[in-house]
């Protein structure tokens, strides 16, 4: 057992919320319970995750996907009062972790993805603190850039898409989960050969053909869903506390 409050100042301090500017509150969302014995994790804030947490009798729901972004409708109505219904109702906080858990070096989503793919990080670029969100390195061996999507595939079990930036072979390439195909150009100003993130966006094929660098869409979802399962095992070895990560499918 662990008090909310020294659980939620431990992950804000790990994870250096204040050094971000993001688009929706980092740290607690909505409180529950005083104590915490039992944390129940997953990408999204869904119902559907809300709802296994209440049969787990979880205390916490950890996410990276929260709720309360910028620029969406304030009043608390239709799907977004059940949600918060069905947390008040079972006294369960929600704790939530956007670009402080794409970042951090050790338990964040890239971190994460790094070791996946078998990549070391050897520097950071993007938006954020530390030199940013986004990371690169070098794979041990040149591949193909379509034996390098399908190893991301293979890694995340899912078919990742790849958009051929020529013929080059890969070798050096950055990576960022989620929604972060919009840092392909700082990708290609480092000289890297190919640019793996989350989803791909219309003018990304465009991008990546003119500007000669691999770009591999490999899943919203999928990348974003290491991040919460390395905190929540990180807060059950260092409070003793219960963690389950709940995995909910999503094609995105």
């Amino acid at each position: 057992m662990v008090a909310l409050t020294e659980l939620v100042a431990w992950c804000d301090t790990l994870l250096g919320v204040a050094d971000y500017q993001d688009y929706s509150p980092n740290g607690l969302q909505v409180e529950g319970r005083p104590e915490v014995h039992t944390v129940v994790s997953g990408v999204s804030a869904s119902r559907a995750l809300l709802e296994r947490a209440v049969e787990r009798n979880a205390d916490l729901v950890l996410v990276h996907h929260g709720w309360f972004w910028r620029g969406e409708d304030l009043r608390v109505v239709g799907m977004k009062r059940r949600r918060l219904a069905l947390l008040l109702a079972h006294d369960i906080s929600l704790l939530a972790y956007h670009l402080p858990l794409d970042g951090h070096a050790e338990v964040g989503n890239n971190a994460r993805l790094g070791e996946l793919f078998g990549i070391n990080i050897e520097g950071r670029f993007g938006p954020g603190p530390n030199g940013g969100i986004a990371c690169f390195g070098s794979l041990p061996a040149p591949l193909s850039a379509a034996e390098f999507a399908g190893r991301v595939g293979q890694a995340l079990g899912r078919e990742a898409v790849l958009v051929p930036g020529g013929e080059r072979p890969v070798r050096r390439v950055g990576w960022c989960s989620g929604g972060a195909d919009g840092y392909l150009e700082q990708a290609a100003a480092l000289g890297l050969d190919a640019y793996v993130s989350g989803e791909l966006g219309e003018p990304t094929v465009h991008a990546a053909q003119e500007l000669g660098v691999h770009y591999v869409a490999a899943g919203h979802h999928a990348t974003e869903r290491y991040g919460v399962q390395a905190l929540g095992a990180h807060l059950a070895g260092r409070f003793g506390i219960r963690h389950e990560y709940i995995e909910v499918p999503s094609p995105a």
